[in-house]
């Protein structure tokens, strides 16, 4: 069983809608291989998460407010990285444990 037009004007109308799809097939490809791209460089981009994050209090003069694991999604837009001994120090000085991620636990800090 042939699907196609018997005729050569049907087959050449044929041809040229197959040609258009193509292209637009083609071009389509080629944007989502470019937005691909494009996300995998923000990936890439990205600064690394840090070990430990410092979260303020709701204004930028406030002292700190708790202490999270780095990658702890409870963290507010308020937090900051920083290395182990600050945060060891923020815990020891009061500043209060995520109870979420538990850094106190991850730090190995033991209060008193």
């Amino acid at each position: 069983m042939n699907d196609l037009p018997p005729d050569l004007p049907r087959l050449r109308t044929l041809e040229t809608w197959l040609a258009l799809q193509l292209d637009q097939v083609r071009q389509r490809i080629t944007a989502v291989e470019r937005q691909e791209q494009e996300r995998q460089q923000g990936i890439d981009a990205r600064p690394p998460v840090p070990d430990w994050v410092l979260e303020r209090g709701l204004n930028r003069d406030s002292p700190p407010a708790t202490v999270h694991v780095g990658d702890c999604p409870m963290a507010g837009k308020r937090g900051q990285g920083v290395p182990r001994d600050v945060a060891l120090r923020a815990l020891a000085e009061g500043v209060e444990a995520c109870g979420h991620c538990r850094p106190d636990s991850e730090l190995g800090f033991v209060d008193g």
